[in-house]
């Protein structure tokens, strides 16, 4: 054997060695033993997992100890990925601890305060006289032409509310996306904004509006899901602190929407979520029927959660306007935790607006979810946009300047050449919410109960053997990229675009997406472990009509910092105009109706 052939062997039984010493496995005797193996082998198989399954306390099959194996081998990788990280003794990992046996009450800032940036909308024409024409009307709208159309009583709630519910039945045949209704409730509290409302009680812009939430926020009297078929008939007696700031702030639930199974994907147990757009393609999740209903005029707006891509990616491929706040802006309190460290609640509607509208009514600590904190929010926009200083990412040599660019030129902002951290092995940290979402559905796994729960069976199998040890280094590596990023972003208000959305959920940081020129072609935008699809192949569904599909555009912004974001990223939108388009979804239903009706004739 040649010296460099040993050494390099020797590397690779120290790298392996040090794994399964973190793991704890057997002696340390055993451990060298194991490692020569590995060394030898150039793998982990199945009998090695076997051996070491003791440490987890977990006993799997055959099949599973295969399907473990190889998945171990990624997991190797990204150990050793992270371990070529320098990095000093100063750097504590970023996890959070309080000294507190419970949360403490909170007090702080005021919710509930926005206004809406023009003083009406126009009132809603006369000429709308039918039926039809008023409801598309009305479907469409955004939640502050809404929220005017309201206040100065041209529309009710009891009829906006009737009209969300009888389009959400209408339409969920096509797009798979109401869990639940939920109607009774619903009326009820339409009636008490009517009633409010004409004796002068005005809660905000919120008073009235009907809206959906993701399936994993607690709401009582109905199932909450969370997509999965272990939990389809599961209710929860306690509300989410989101379901409660909109209630308080006159909001109306109409249904509990579609997620991915314990938010992956576009699939859940009643099938897949679709895209209102093309029915032949899923919608993205695992905010999936928020983002589905909100495109389809189903609702004027929903929640939505994200651990990495859960808001953006379906808000993106159904084209309407989707914020992810800051982490610790929004209480999760209530809400389905999969990442402790990375999962954040927000808005998906029509337009930024109608965002920041949302944003100002749930934002804000509760004494329930420890992570969320008091910062200030504002709106309407109150900055000149010729002090905001924008980031964008040069063109290469001989590419033309982006469009969005001279967008931005003519609105007058500060554009400045921004570019992300590198250096980092940012994908490795996906260790780290392995091993949350593990710890989180440990139960399941020990139980060995893996129907209806897309592809989270293998990564909980996975993730049972990732130390302790390893899991805070990929923690310390993330405060690497966190003070990266801070220092990239330093002296910008925000940056628009970026390939970006691992780097963003692992730091925080504030992203909008909203419709912006034509969709690319060539294949879906689903990303991330929150986001994309099990089944973006699949063709069912009526085709498509002749209808071009808006793109979209993101913008990011600081920490805290989403009323700079808002306001550049709605002054985008208004010049634009590309969240004003709809999807063809009479249209659809109908050859959806046609060809089921085909269908029977054929088996007759």
């Amino acid at each position: 054997m040649s010296r460099e052939n040993s050494q390099t062997i020797r590397i690779d039984r120290r790298r392996v060695l040090g794994v399964l010493a973190g793991l704890g496995i057997g002696t340390a005797s055993f451990q060298r033993a194991l490692a020569q193996q590995v060394a030898e082998q150039g793998a982990v198989t199945a009998e090695m997992l076997k051996q070491a399954e003791w440490i987890s306390g977990v006993e799997l099959s055959d099949e599973d100890r295969e399907s473990t194996a190889r998945a171990m081998r990624g997991l190797l990788r990204n150990f050793v990925a992270l371990r070529a990280v320098e990095i000093g003794y100063d750097v504590a990992p970023a996890v959070m601890f309080a000294a507190l046996p419970r949360p403490v009450a909170a007090v702080g800032v005021r919710r509930n305060q926005a206004v809406l940036s023009e003083a009406s909308p126009p009132p809603l024409p006369s000429s709308l006289t039918a039926s039809k024409e008023r409801e598309e009307s009305l479907a469409f709208a955004p939640v502050s032409e809404l929220a005017a159309l309201l206040r100065s009583r041209q529309v009710n709630s009891l009829e906006l509310t009737q009209l969300c519910l009888a389009r959400l039945k209408k339409f969920n045949p096509l797009l798979k996306c109401v869990v639940n209704l939920t109607e009774d409730e619903a009326l009820k509290l339409a009636r008490r904004a009517d009633q409010e409302i004409a004796a002068g009680i005005y809660r905000g812009p919120l008073h009235g509006i009907p809206w959906g939430a993701k399936d994993l926020i607690a709401y009582p009297g109905y199932p909450t899901t969370w997509g999965a078929t272990p939990f389809k008939e599961r209710t929860l007696d306690y509300k989410a602190t989101v379901a409660q700031r909109l209630e308080d702030a006159g909001a109306v639930l109409v249904a509990k929407l579609s997620m991915g199974a314990l938010a992956q994907g576009d699939q859940w147990f009643e099938g897949r979520t679709n895209n209102p757009w093309n029915p032949r393609e899923g919608s993205s999740g695992s905010s999936a029927g928020s983002a589905s209903a909100v495109s389809a005029g189903l609702v004027p707006f929903a929640l939505g959660s994200e651990t990495i891509g859960s808001i953006i990616s379906p808000s993106q491929q159904c084209s309407v306007t989707g914020l992810r706040p800051t982490f610790g802006r929004v209480s999760r309190h209530g809400c389905m935790t999969l990442g402790w460290t990375l999962d954040k609640i927000g808005p998906i509607a029509r337009s930024v607006e109608d965002c920041a509208i949302v944003l100002d009514a749930i934002h804000g600590a509760d004494g329930q979810d420890m992570t969320a904190i008091d910062q200030p929010f504002a709106w309407p926009p109150r900055r000149d946009l010729r002090e905001v200083r924008v980031g964008f990412f040069q063109p290469e040599e001989g590419q033309p300047e982006p469009s969005q660019i001279g967008v931005l030129r003519s609105m007058g902002v500060k554009l400045v050449p921004f570019k992300l951290p590198e250096g980092l092995p940012v994908d490795a940290l996906r260790i780290m919410l392995d091993a949350e979402s593990a710890t989180v559905f440990d139960e399941l796994t020990r139980q060995g109960i893996t129907e209806g729960l897309n592809l989270w069976p293998a990564t909980f199998r996975r993730a049972q053997f990732v130390p302790a040890i390893e899991y805070l280094r990929a923690a310390r590596v993330r405060t690497l990229l966190m003070r990266a990023m801070d220092e990239a972003i330093a002296g910008l208000d925000l940056y628009v675009g970026g390939n970006d959305l691992m780097i963003t959920n692992f730091t925080g940081h504030p992203t909008i997406t909203l419709p912006y020129g034509p969709r690319r072609t060539g294949g879906r935008r689903g990303r991330g472990r929150r986001g994309g699809s099990e089944a973006a192949t699949e063709t069912r569904g009526p085709v498509p009509a002749a209808v071009t599909q808006p793109g979209s555009i993101t913008f990011t912004g600081r920490l805290f910092g989403e009323s700079d974001l808002l306001t550049v990223a709605h002054a985008f939108q208004r010049a634009t105009g590309d969240h004003l388009k709809r999807p063809p979804v009479e249209e659809l239903l109908a050859a959806q109706l046609a060809a089921d009706a085909e269908k029977k004739d054929d088996v007759k």
